[in-house]
């Protein structure tokens, strides 16, 4: 990220050129509110510092600028979106021209990600390859398909949390790991979790989210990547070195696994399997080996992330607990684990989910979006190659649509009293317009499934210390990896009757580990 010695660097060699166009370019025109700039360094000073949550540092623009703000800094425009009508009048409904990503000089050129399906600029390329993962699990019925893993791998969770309570976080990282990395590349992960390819991807979401979401001066100054490393503010070189190597490693392990297994005819049926089958050139077939990376990508990390949260607010709220289990208990019974099919009878549950999305904005800031061409908005400019960022943050705690946001209450999200459930935080945290997650319902159905089998066989509560007293915690989340994570937590995750430990264990008389592929990846 950017730091004093690299700003102070750059700003010396660009700081003319940004003087004369800060005083003759945009502000002749009627750019949305924000704070005053100063000559050359323009609104430097106005952005976060490090370690400070920037899904409410910018959501004080709303009260003091309205709904869309704008900066200037570093020979750029920022416009920060705080509401989510704005959000959906520029981004959903003009997508055509807000559909862009900036250029990521650090995160796509230097650490390697430049053809993820997410940063691409919007070429044929991009199209083809979202229509590739749309057709493969862009809707419920695709998905559906996938049920019975999906099934499988919540149930394997469950066994996982018996065995290893106290490392929920990582089982949880176990589940979305090893459902995606079967359904893409038809791999088996280890069965007590501990896998890595596992381990490899989570590691590469997290480098993805802090390389491309977080600003570094490389971004803004591009020739800085030519300097020698040895000059004072080029540590982001080494940094980038570090990253492309095991960015590297992340996208080669999977693809080459299933290439061989696919040549010793042992391959299991799978989306990567099944593109390469078609695969007519080299180009297509590096093409496709980004495919793979995309889905695991932009699936492990945020479902984790989106669990944890689940398991921290139902912590905190034995109540809403307590609620969803009498729904599942009524609606499914104990004598049986829930299904996907269960999923459109438990209301109540899916009020839960949403609530949780809310709570907690996985991706505080989305993604940034850049403006194709100039276009105005409420009487404000916007010119051509503006960064927009959504705020996520403030949309999902915006009293005018959720009252009280820092309570979780899925309430909000039922029809009650003839009053209109509130808006669906789905249509924010997935992304806008051109731009909203192909695997989104992939993602809603592992979510759902994992929330119901937790709340299905086990009591979750305040982990208790060695006098027996509750450990106390505080609803508090961090952006220490580039995603919204509920600080670090115990809780006590105990099977609730000895019906529902039975159940649990069941999954190895139905379904054996008959395979486990982690043996066969070079670590």
């Amino acid at each position: 990220m950017l730091s004093i010695a690299e700003v102070t660097t750059s700003l010396v060699a660009l700081g003319t050129c940004f003087f004369l166009w800060s005083l003759f370019g945009t502000s002749r025109r009627r750019l949305p509110p924000g704070p005053g700039s100063l000559p050359v360094l323009g609104n430097i000073r106005d952005f976060p510092p490090a370690g400070e949550l920037e899904g409410p540092h910018w959501a004080k623009h709303k009260a003091l600028y309205g709904p869309i703000s704008s900066l200037q800094a570093f020979g750029k425009t920022f416009m920060i979106v705080n509401d989510i009508q704005t959000a959906v009048d520029l981004l959903d409904k003009r997508s055509s021209i807000y559909s862009e990503r900036p250029i990521s000089v650090f995160g796509g050129e230097m650490c390697g990600f430049g053809e993820a399906v997410s940063i691409l600029c919007t070429t044929d390329k991009w199209r083809n390859d979202r229509k590739r993962i749309h057709t493969y699990i862009g809707t419920r019925s695709a998905v559906s398909r996938f049920n019975h893993l999906i099934e499988l791998e919540a149930r394997r969770l469950a066994l996982r949390l018996v065995n290893f309570p106290n490392t929920f976080v990582d089982q949880l990282k176990a589940f979305t790991g090893s459902t995606i990395l079967k359904l893409t590349f038809g791999y088996c992960a280890a069965p007590d979790g501990n896998d890595p390819l596992v381990a490899m991807g989570n590691t590469a979401s997290s480098i993805f989210v802090q390389s491309v979401n977080n600003l570094w001066a490389v971004d803004v100054f591009p020739f800085l990547k030519y300097f020698p490393s040895w000059l004072p503010g080029m540590g982001f070189k080494g940094v980038a070195e570090i990253y492309h190597k095991m960015v590297t490693k992340y996208l080669e392990s999977p693809f080459e696994f299933l290439k061989s297994e696919m040549a010793n005819g042992t391959a299991i049926e799978c989306f990567i399997g099944h593109e390469l089958e078609v695969c007519s050139s080299a180009a297509e077939e590096y093409e496709i080996k980004w495919l793979g990376a995309a889905l695991y990508g932009a699936g492990s990390d945020t479902t984790v992330a989106a669990l944890e949260t689940f398991l921290f607010a139902m912590t905190l709220n034995p109540a809403i607990f307590r609620r969803l289990q009498n729904e599942i208990d009524s609606v499914i019974g104990q004598d049986r684990l829930p299904l996907l099919t269960d999923m459109p009878n438990l209301t109540y549950l899916e009020a839960v989910l949403k609530e949780t999305l809310r709570w907690n904005a996985i991706l505080p800031l989305g993604l940034p979006h850049v403006s194709l061409e100039d276009d105005s908005y409420d009487g404000y400019f916007i010119p051509k190659g503006s960064i927009v960022i959504p705020n996520i943050w403030q949309m999902c705690n915006d009293p005018l649509h959720y009252p009280e946001p820092s309570i979780f209450n899925p309430d909000r999200f039922l029809s009650l009293n003839d009053r209109e459930p509130a808006y669906d935080p789905s249509d924010l945290i997935f992304g806008f317009g051109r731009r909203i997650c192909p695997g989104k319902d992939f993602a809603n159905a592992s979510t759902s499934i994992a929330m119901a089998m937790i709340a299905a066989v086990f009591d979750v509560s305040k982990a208790e210390d060695e006098l027996g007293k509750e450990v106390e915690i505080q609803p508090e989340f961090t952006t220490a990896n580039g995603l919204s994570h509920p600080k670090s937590f115990r809780c006590s995750i105990l099977p609730r009757s000895e019906n529902a430990a039975e159940l649990i264990q069941s999954v190895l008389i139905d379904h054996p580990y008959d395979r486990d592929d982690s043996k066969k990846i070079r670590t």
